[in-house]
């Protein structure tokens, strides 16, 4: 590929990290936002939607604040992303305007993407404000997340927004070049990769996962977010936020940092909100019978092939299903209860109202209810 996978993006989901947008941490650098804002707005007279997610809040929130360095108290980094925040929403609202473009604050938290109503209503929104060429600015909901809903950091967010909005590229803005084969600060024969397949284990490895000495800062979860929003069709491209009008060589065609492409089969709405999820109640744990019924005959869960359930759930939460080894191969919504399904595991369905004195269904989850991820 000597090609920029952005060239052909009509919808294209941008993340900026927070060196990029405060100065080192300095609070928010007001010129650099200028830049950004310069760059999709050419985007959109192209006849392109882009979705900003923008890293910054608590950092600019520590600076207003008068603070010397970053609190851990999570009550202090909550007050400082709402007032981050404020000024975000500020500085991003008069540069956007200044190039005759509107811009909408969205705030989301892992609640918004779980609950599938509000999911729907979120896609809803952000689809509806592109119709309207407004550029939507996006981060989690700092000032009132805890770790029960929270995303965990904004590359994770810029794919489940990818995948949200079904966009064709996610363009991760770093103060790195890209993905290298190795740490260049350490190995003097560390090469950049310009392209590879999203999902390639090879690249939790270059990018310091488990199994390697090699660490280059938050690289894995950019590698991990380009799995992720692979699963919609969605192509990643990893590279310098520093780069001189980096979004709009990009879109014309000019191959810069590391291209990760999708060669998934683009997940329907309904299966990828289920693989979207992050935080589960519970899992399933089934035998090789039941892995091999899904996976090479595309059957449903029945009770009989599970061997284990693990958490507390309700009927109609999403769980992971899980094979013998403890990886996870799909997961989907229950049909039964923990305590249910723990009375009916390894029981045939036939046998099901016998054990509880009824039967909701005779699946413990139904293949329309259900993602294959392995």
């Amino acid at each position: 590929m000597s090609v920029s996978v952005v060239k052909h993006a009509r919808r294209i989901v941008v993340k900026v990290g927070s060196s990029l947008v405060t100065g080192g941490g300095k609070g928010l650098d007001h010129a650099a936002l200028s830049r950004w804002a310069e760059q999709i707005a050419a985007l959109t007279e192209q006849g392109r939607e882009v979705v900003l997610v923008s890293s910054g809040a608590i950092a600019e929130g520590i600076s207003r604040l008068g603070w010397v360095k970053r609190p851990k108290s999570v009550r202090k980094l909550q007050a400082a992303a709402a007032v981050g925040q404020m000024g975000m929403v500020q500085a991003y609202e008069s540069i956007f305007r200044a190039h005759g473009l509107n811009a909408a604050q969205v705030l989301l938290t892992h609640e918004d993407m779980a609950d599938r109503k509000r999911y729907l209503n979120a896609r809803s929104s952000l689809r509806m404000l592109l119709e309207l060429r407004a550029v939507p600015i996006i981060n989690e909901n700092d000032a009132i997340a805890t770790d029960e809903i929270r995303l965990g950091d904004n590359d994770t967010l810029a794919a489940l927004v990818t995948n949200l909005v079904e966009a064709h590229c996610l363009i991760i803005l770093t103060d790195q070049p890209g993905l290298y084969t190795g740490d260049p600060r350490k190995d003097p024969c560390a090469t950049l990769v310009m392209n590879a397949h999203a999902g390639d284990p090879d690249l939790d490895h270059m990018a310091g996962g488990a199994g390697s000495s090699v660490g280059t800062g938050g690289m894995l979860t950019k590698i991990l977010a380009a799995k992720r929003a692979a699963r919609s069709g969605a192509h990643t491209v990893i590279c310098s936020g520093r780069e001189e009008n980096v979004l709009l060589r990009l879109a014309d065609g000019e191959p810069i940092g590391t291209q990760l492409v999708s060669r998934q089969e683009t997940l329907v709405a309904r299966r990828q909100w289920l693989a979207d999820h992050l935080q589960m109640r519970g899992g399933v744990v089934i035998d090789d019978g039941a892995v091999r019924a899904l996976q090479e005959e595309g059957k449903s869960l029945l009770s009989v092939g599970v061997i284990g359930i693990t958490g507390d759930f309700l009927r109609g939460d999403v769980v992971a299903i899980v094979d013998t080894e403890g990886n996870e191969i799909a997961r989907g919504l229950t049909n039964y209860s923990s305590s249910e399904a723990r009375r009916i595991a390894g029981v045939p369905s036939t046998s099901i109202e016998t054990e509880l004195g009824y039967m909701d269904e005779p699946e413990l989850i139904h293949r329309d209810n259900l993602v294959m991820l392995a």
